[in-house]
């Protein structure tokens, strides 16, 4: 069985997009952090955000 922490939101505060440097949204339903800007959906895992550009998806 797969644990799921939750993500605490107050990090949004703290993280931007590595790409841009942009403001970040979040996404609870896919659990992501969405860049408008840079057009990427970055993974949480476990509660743990990987900023990682070649780990995140294309979004439109």
């Amino acid at each position: 069985m797969t644990e799921h922490r939750q993500f605490d939101r107050r990090m949004l505060e703290a993280l931007v997009c590595p790409l841009t440097k942009g403001r970040l949204s979040y996404d609870a339903q896919q659990q992501e952090l969405v860049s408008k800007a840079a057009h990427l959906a970055f993974p949480i895992r476990n509660g743990i955000p990987i900023m990682l550009v070649d780990e995140a998806r294309e979004i439109d």
